[in-house]
């Protein structure tokens, strides 16, 4: 006898067939349509797993269609449709026709069912395909019913799902309340606990409020990474859109822990040594990178010099396009990378150029190779540059003023970004440091006055069309804080003051320290 199933791959993510066919011959079992080892190996687990839950497995030849044919099947999450094709290939279990179900599951050697990677893409593809019903391991059940498609039935062993397709033992569909696995507390870390660095953190609220790049340029101890860090607490909170976006990322990649919605904005900081294909995606199956899982999130890169350049160089694609395509032999696929970069870096080598506590010994053609490890290019793509100087030791004392919370910097950022909302609503773009460079000069207009400045810190810093670009959207976003439509020269000027690496470029590091 011949019976079908669906189920669901991470690659190409639509439902495939699973048919298994049971015919007269001698004993043996053939999987074919493109199996790795792991689905291979899955006919000795489904084996064991159907006698210790006591179904007879049949002395037949026995063959398994994984379909279509010419995309590659990975893992073990075909364990558990093949068992149950198996039994409803050999006729003596009364089961319902199954090829309106799309299952999902590893099977152990006892019968039970094992969590899978990427519940909830393949359940949104079933809800696409218009199926019938969704059977999963229970630990994925309420990832998978965020899809909002069929029902999601969450089973723990092979009998008790039998036992539900046969009407005896029926499980409940999985519900699942997003909006209260969303009103999850902000990210750890509050800006009050950094002292000092005013002008640091200025930037860092305009970076919020705009989505814009940042990168940090000071000597070690004086709260960069400190700052990097507490980015996430004053970005306003996922929508229910993002966070199922980003839970199905982190479902792909094996990462949830048990959770079934990622709620908080992901941050992801990666060691300097890490491969490009790590940071961008890639390997045996195809994975997402870090620029990937930091979707909706902060990816923060400290010691951005130390960083190998065939790592940071294609990083310029997903910085202006949001998104990434990893080529490999077998194919490509198009990883989603909307992050905001946040990166931090020493002013020479050793740290302390321009430092009057420490004393530097760099030279300025050390000085001058360390700084082009970053390239201009890649510069250009970063809208703020920002000097975080050493932290006065009285802003350190316990009689110091208190700092500003989080809290009250995030409503200045969501009042901001409301703004940017209404006016950028009709042409559907998110952020200011989205804004597409046609759209630049219409969205961000400036006076004569403005004009006159801005092209006179072009030809002074020699800037680039595109850093020209980003010192509009910078402005756009400071004008949105002071709640203000028209951006001004104040709000220009302090925008100019963020590429502290192009003026570097003008001189000596040893002039401008």
């Amino acid at each position: 006898m011949l019976a079908r199933v669906r189920s669901g791959a991470l690659r190409g993510i639509d439902p495939l067939d699973v048919e298994v066919d049971v015919s007269s011959g001698l004993p043996h079992t053939t999987t074919v349509g493109l199996p790795d080892g792991a689905v291979r190996e899955g006919t000795e687990r489904i084996r064991a797993a159907l006698r210790n839950c006591g179904f007879k497995h049949a002395e037949r030849r026995v063959t398994v269609n994984l379909g279509p044919a010419g995309v590659r099947k990975e893992g073990a999450a075909f364990d558990l449709p093949i068992a149950l094709g198996l039994l409803a290939a050999f006729g003596d279990f009364d089961l319902p026709d199954l090829s309106r179900w799309c299952v999902l599951g590893e099977l152990g050697l006892d019968g039970r069912v094992h969590g899978v990677r990427g519940a909830l893409p393949i359940a949104a593809a079933a809800s696409r395909a218009a199926l019938g019903g969704l059977m999963v391991p229970a630990v994925n059940a309420p990832e998978a019913a965020l899809a909002g498609g069929p029902p999601v039935f969450g089973v723990e062993t092979l009998a008790e799902a039998v036992a539900h397709l046969r009407g005896e033992v029926l499980c409940a569909p999985t519900t699942v309340d997003a909006a209260a696995l969303l009103a999850a507390p902000f990210a750890a870390g509050d800006l009050a606990e950094v002292r000092g660095q005013p002008s640091a953190k200025r930037a860092l609220e305009v970076a919020a409020a705009g989505g814009h790049n940042l990168l940090l340029i000071g000597p070690p101890g004086s709260g960069k990474t400190m700052l990097a860090r507490r980015l996430p607490s004053i970005l306003p909170a996922l929508a229910l859109e993002e966070a199922i976006e980003v839970t199905a990322i982190h479902s792909v990649a094996g990462l949830l822990d048990g959770r079934p919605l990622v709620a908080a904005r992901p941050v992801r900081a990666p060691h300097c040594s890490i491969s490009d294909a790590a940071l961008l995606g890639g390997g045996s199956p195809i994975r997402p990178g870090e620029v990937t899982l930091a979707h909706r999130g902060v990816l923060f890169m400290d010691e951005l010099p130390e960083f190998r350049r065939n790592v940071l160089e294609p990083l310029r694609q997903p910085l202006e396009e949001r998104r990434i395509s990893v080529a490999r032999g077998a194919g490509a696929v198009l990883f989603p990378a909307a992050f905001q970069l946040v990166a931090a870096m020493n002013p020479c080598p050793c740290g302390y150029l321009g430092d009057g506590a420490g004393a530097c010994r760099c030279t300025p053609p050390l000085v001058d190779r360390y700084r082009a490890r970053v390239s201009g290019p890649l510069l250009d793509r970063i809208d703020l540059h920002v000097e975080v100087p050493r932290v006065p030791v009285a802003a350190l004392a316990d009689d110091a003023p208190s700092e500003e919370p989080s809290a009250a910097v995030r409503a200045r950022v969501e009042a901001a970004r409301a703004r940017q909302r209404r006016r950028l609503l009709p042409r559907t773009i998110p952020l200011n440091a989205h804004i597409p460079g046609r759209e630049v000069r219409r969205l961000c207009r400036i006076g004569p006055a403005g004009r006159r400045l801005l092209e006179a810190a072009s030809e002074r810093l020699g800037l680039s069309a595109r850093a020209y670009t980003r010192i509009l959207r910078v402005a756009r976003t400071i004008a949105d804080l002071a709640g203000e439509d028209e951006i001004t020269t104040s709000h220009l000027a302090e925008a100019i003051q963020y590429r502290s690496l192009d003026r570097r470029r003008l001189s000596s590091p040893y002039e401008t320290a």
